[in-house]
């Protein structure tokens, strides 16, 4: 009896296994790399508003920076493999983010002053960090 209810607890197991290795949809690839960018660019935007003038290193700024740059075509790459709906939202989210990175960008370095330097590097990062916010963060990546 034991070796028969084996038998059939084998039969339910293996073709659940089998599916399991099934793997993902190219879309189901395309909205992890899109999430995990989307979180990636979160921190990296987190490193940037925890710095101030004091803290902050060009090359630390630039690191973070690039690394948005990095994610923010990462998910332009993968939205081909999305849904139309969902390709069109994460469009617009990263459109609408890249936009922002390079308004900052721009911005950054037109003071002659010390404490507007910090001013503004304060206030480009929060910039930086409510348009995440808005940007991705309406994004459902549950």
């Amino acid at each position: 009896m034991s070796s028969r209810l084996a038998c059939v607890l084998l039969s339910l197991i293996v073709p659940t296994a089998l599916l399991g290795a099934c793997g993902e949809s190219d879309e189901e690839k395309a909205q992890a790399r899109v999430c995990d960018a989307g979180d990636d660019i979160g921190k990296q935007v987190k490193e940037l508003s925890g710095l101030t003038l004091t803290t902050a290193t060009t090359n630390q700024v630039k690191d973070n920076l690039n690394a948005i740059k990095d994610d923010l075509s990462t998910i332009a790459d993968a939205t081909g493999d999305l849904s139309d709906e969902r390709g069109k939202d994460v469009r617009a989210a990263n459109d609408e983010f890249a936009a922002s990175v390079k308004q900052t960008a721009e911005s950054l370095g037109k003071t002659t002053s010390i404490e507007d330097a910090a001013s503004q590097l304060r206030h480009a990062f929060d910039q930086l960090a409510t348009s995440d916010k808005s940007s991705f963060g309406r994004l459902d990546c549950s």
